[in-house]
């Protein structure tokens, strides 16, 4: 074997090295850019799970600052168990075979996640009254802080204390998410949405949700 095809064999064999480190680095930046890409969407998750709970704790803030007299409490109050019992009992009109399992409203929100099909029959409710999750979960946080000493009125009652209750939350309500969520509730019982539930298919009150406690 003479010195040229001697030299030519080493060379192969050294480009053969470099293809094989090559392919390893590729291989290698691969590998970096699954990592990096699934830490992104950790960063991001992460990211969106504090904004939300740092949300939620902001409601909860305001729901339990809100300046109101007892009276103006209870005329909210009013409002939002008014919506909160059409939903539910929209829900149960949509699902007869599961009246029994789905006592409350607090049933539903727990179960709407895990069950695909009453997931799809609570969006189909809240479309029905205009409503986002983030308004539920307002009227929820505010039922949850001021259930326990609510008193409801009725509509004859509300209208004699207070003209114009939307005027009222647009005033006190700073909270964004929140005020939003009661002006919805005010607007689905003045336009009469909860009117188109009959009398005797709502659920009680106090069966509406689990017992609030101090």
């Amino acid at each position: 074997m003479n010195h040229e095809t001697t030299t030519l064999i080493s060379l192969k064999e050294a480009m053969k090295r470099v293809d094989l480190k090559l392919q390893a680095l590729d291989t290698q930046f691969k590998e970096l850019d699954i990592t990096k890409d699934n830490l992104t969407r950790r960063f991001e998750h992460h990211s969106k799970t504090l904004s939300s709970q740092a949300a939620q704790d902001e409601m909860w803030a305001a729901a339990l600052a809100l300046g109101f007299t007892s009276m103006e409490l209870n005329i909210l109050y009013s409002y939002v168990i008014e919506v909160l019992i059409c939903l539910h009992t929209r829900v149960l009109q949509k699902l007869p075979d599961l009246v029994r399992s789905l006592p409350t409203l607090a049933s539903v929100l727990r179960r709407k996640a895990k069950n695909k099909h009453i997931g799809i029959v609570w969006e189909s409710v809240l479309e029905e009254y205009g409503l986002q999750e983030r308004d539920v979960t307002a009227l929820c946080t505010f039922f949850v802080v001021h259930g326990n000493k609510g008193e409801h009125y009725a509509s004859s009652v509300r209208r004699m204390y207070i003209k114009d209750v939307s005027f009222m939350i647009t005033n006190m309500v700073k909270n964004q998410a929140l005020q939003d969520g009661l002006l919805r509730a005010v607007q689905i019982i003045e336009k009469g949405k909860a009117a188109q539930t009959p009398e005797n298919s709502r659920a009680p009150l106090k069966e509406l949700m689990p017992p609030v406690k101090d």
